[in-house]
C-alpha cells in the first residue's frame, strides 16, 4: 500500500472517530492529534487498535509514543516502517 493510501485510510478513520462534527479540512498532514488535543489517552489505544488491525501490524510499546502517533504524517511514517 502506498503512502497515500495509508494516509487517506487512517484520515478518514480518525475523521469519523475523532473529528465527526468538525470541518473535514481541519486534518492535515500536520494537524496536531495527541497534543492538540483531538485524540485522548483512550484514543490512542482506539487508534493502535485499528492501526494494528488494519494495516496486519504490531506496535511495540515503546512505539506508542506522542512522536510516533502525533500527527497524521508521523503514523504514515509508523505504519509504513512496519509493512
Amino acid at each position: 500500500m502506498t503512502s497515500q493510501g495509508i494516509e487517506q485510510v487512517v484520515a478518514d478513520y480518525i475523521r469519523q472517530k475523532f473529528m465527526p462534527d468538525r470541518n473535514p479540512d481541519e486534518l492535515t498532514d500536520s494537524t496536531p492529534l495527541i497534543s492538540g488535543g483531538i485524540v485522548d489517552s483512550l484514543g490512542v489505544l482506539n487508534l493502535v487498535t485499528f492501526l494494528e488491525e488494519r494495516f496486519n501490524i504490531h506496535l511495540e510499546a515503546y512505539e506508542i509514543s506522542v512522536t510516533n502517533l502525533n500527527t497524521l504524517g508521523d503514523i504514515v511514517r509508523l505504519v509504513r516502517s512496519k509493512l
